[in-house]
């Protein structure tokens, strides 16, 4: 199992659920297009699952 996860967000959250939206803000996104490296916890595997038709998902190890 990868110790990181390398997340891209692609595509837009306009006409999103309302959910979806709450999950990509609480990743910590501010803009598409940004990359963010999240540890690779049961809780972040989560959220990313539940949006990940809106994500770029890549397993990094250190």
């Amino acid at each position: 199992m990868a110790d990181k996860l390398r997340i891209k967000w692609i595509k837009s959250i306009n006409g999103a659920k309302e959910p979806h939206r709450g999950t990509i803000r609480a990743l910590g996104f501010r803009r598409m297009n940004q990359v963010l490296e999240k540890d690779a916890s049961p809780q972040v595997r989560g959220m990313v699952v539940s949006v990940q038709h809106l994500l770029e998902i890549t397993e990094v190890s250190s």
